[in-house]
């Protein structure tokens, strides 16, 4: 049988066929939902232990993603001129329990992969990464990504890092404030 008698095969004069159950979008989707829209962010990284914070500006556009994932991408100033590009997913895993995502970024080489969990209040999310460790040694360290819901129209990401010390550092925060 030739693929055009084939009534399985996908083409634009054929339906395509059932690729199972529909999921539907549970609470925690819905959840990440009250991101979706227009941001602007102010912020600030700690590139070096003891020198001060860098300061940097960027717009965000969050969008979904058929209800069950959040694509946000984000345009902004890098420290010494230029124009960075990043990317972040985020969605729920019923069968894991746990928001899942990534990040990436044109200033740096590392896919960031996430997993975490909302709080109690369903206020903040933290979403736990592996990633190079800020020293350049090659080493690699422990990092959490968190979102924290303020209000409607405001909130805030801060990343930390796990010291060598085990004990948890500030090395970025940003709050986002939304424009639509």
């Amino acid at each position: 049988m030739s693929a055009t008698e084939d009534k399985t095969v996908n083409t634009p004069n054929k339906p395509k066929q059932d690729c199972g159950p529909k999921i539907e979008p549970q609470k925690e989707h819905q959840w990440l939902q009250r991101i979706v829209g227009e941001w602007t962010c102010e912020g600030e990284a700690m590139m070096k232990p003891g020198e001060p914070p860098v300061k940097w500006k960027a717009t965000e556009v969050v969008r979904p993603l058929g209800g069950l994932w959040i694509v946000g991408e984000g345009k902004g100033d890098t420290p010494g001129g230029g124009t960075s590009i990043s990317m972040m997913t985020l969605g729920y895993d019923p069968q894991k329990k746990r928001y899942v995502g990534s990040f990436v970024g044109s200033m740096m080489t590392n896919l960031w992969v996430y997993e975490g969990q909302l709080d109690a209040e369903e206020k903040v999310l933290t979403l736990d990464t592996v990633g190079p460790s800020m020293g350049g040694d090659g080493k690699t360290a422990k990092y959490r990504d968190i979102i924290e819901i303020k209000g409607d129209d405001h909130r805030v990401l801060s990343s930390v890092m796990q010291g060598e010390d085990g004990n948890w550092h500030e090395v970025m925060r940003a709050n986002y404030r939304r424009v639509k």
